[in-house]
């Protein structure tokens, strides 16, 4: 890749600027569930189109791809995730979401893009633009992949069980971006770990019932709940090595339905992230023993349930394919393309490459106004005043993070596909 290549391709970043930020307000507006993208994957399809791209749609439910060829060349797959969360937005921007929606379960919950996915369409369209409109800089195959249900990570696996593999081939590379909560206008990469594994957990132990004045006769399911959670504190702390990332925690604990019943079991969820599968098969196999062993100490009269969902695999970037995108953006946004903290957050966009057999690296660009950012580093409050993915009040400003995001997915595509000075393409 040389900056002319670069220059070009995004001499017209002006001109899908206007679009690009029209149709993140209207997206923002308008959000969707997993599995209920079909307005998003609608305006998705229509955009490709016009930018000359072969269109699949409905693969693995509400998924698009689009395909641009441009010569002989390797194949670049680039990957944006189209789905909302259950949040009720507070963000108070112009164009906040006000939408409802009828979830997997039945119940009417608000809906927000509170975690950027808006972003990611918004620009990985205008990226497919800008190379549809500069083919002369390019020569090769990009695959843009539009998935679906990446909040519940099965979107991925849909996909490939519909047939994306035989709609990709075997690109050269798997390109993927998050927006994130730090300064817009940065880029930031990382070799090897990067997103953690998750796994969640619902877990019911049973007791025995009894009125709350006559314990004697019952086996209590909170209590042995509330062991249960003080003692899964320790699997990280006392069961890892020191320095070994993971986080273990349990966010929901259900019993009973009044102060004077004692209920016949109890419901716990928690979740767990990790970096290596040893240390995941540790956590999840000491849950177990920890959940089996409490209840065979109250005399539960069931063995303990035990359900794992909500699986997410580990995001490892390979180091070759990474650090020749960390090149291309150093070379392209200087000192703001920097190096990416490990992240405790999870994705299924792994998934794809894997299944394909092919290198990948996800990166992270910053959707914070600087300046806010800045006030808030300066006050040591980073914490309390920045507003995090799946937060009700994370909007990420529209500039510089669309320009940002853009930019940086073209500038990473080209680092395969632009042409050296003899007009072959260098991969």
């Amino acid at each position: 890749m040389t900056s002319d290549d670069v220059t070009r391709v995004l001499d017209n970043l002006a001109s899908v600027r206007s679009w690009q930020e029209e149709l993140y307000r209207d997206l923002h507006a308008h959000p969707e569930l997993s599995h209920q993208e079909v307005r998003t994957a609608g305006e998705v399809a229509s955009r490709l189109r016009e930018a000359g791209c072969e269109v699949h749609e409905h693969v693995g439910g509400t998924g698009v791809v689009g395909v641009l060829h441009r010569g002989v060349g390797p194949t670049v797959l680039m990957r944006a995730d189209m789905d909302a969360l259950p949040v009720r937005e507070a963000s108070g921007v112009p164009y906040a979401s006000t939408v409802t929606a009828t979830d997997a379960d039945g119940a009417e919950v608000p809906v927000m893009h509170a975690c950027g996915h808006d972003v990611h369409v918004t620009c990985l369209l205008g990226a497919v633009a800008l190379l549809a409109g500069a083919p002369d800089s390019w020569s090769g195959t990009v695959v843009a992949v539009f998935q679906p249900a990446e909040e519940v990570a099965d979107g991925a696996q849909g996909m490939l069980a519909d047939g994306l593999a035989a709609m990709v081939g075997t690109p050269a590379a798997a390109l993927c971006q998050h927006v994130l909560p730090f300064p817009a206008g940065r880029v930031a990469t990382r070799v090897g770990p990067t997103l953690s594994a998750a796994d969640s957990m619902r877990i019911v132990v049973h007791g025995r019932g009894a009125h709350g004045s006559m314990p004697q006769a019952a086996v209590d399911p909170v209590v042995l709940a509330a062991m249960i959670v003080v003692r899964l504190q320790t699997v990280v702390s006392r069961e890892l090595q020191p320095g070994e990332p993971a986080v273990l925690t349990v966010g929901s604990v259900q019993a009973g339905t009044k102060s004077n019943v004692i209920p016949d079991h109890a419901v716990i969820a928690l979740n767990v992230r990790s970096y290596h599968e040893q240390t995941r098969t540790a956590i999840l196999g000491a849950i177990r023993r920890i959940v089996t062993a409490e209840c065979e100490a109250s005399g539960s009269p069931r063995p303990p349930e035990f359900e794992l969902f909500d699986r997410f695999p580990l995001t490892e970037n390979d180091p070759a394919v990474t650090e020749q995108v960390a090149t291309a953006f150093a070379r392209h946004f200087g000192d703001d393309a920097q190096e990416l903290p490990l992240q405790t957050a999870s994705e299924d966009f792994s998934d794809i490459p894997r299944a394909l057999g092919i290198p990948y690296t996800y990166w992270g660009i910053g959707g914070i106004d600087p300046d806010t950012y800045e006030r808030a580093r300066a006050a040591g409050r980073v914490a309390q005043d920045i507003p995090v993915n799946h937060s009700a009040t994370f909007a990420p400003v529209l500039q510089p993070t669309l320009d940002t995001g853009t930019s940086a997915l073209v500038v990473a595509a080209l680092a395969w596909l632009a042409h050296d000075s003899s007009g072959n393409s260098p991969r």
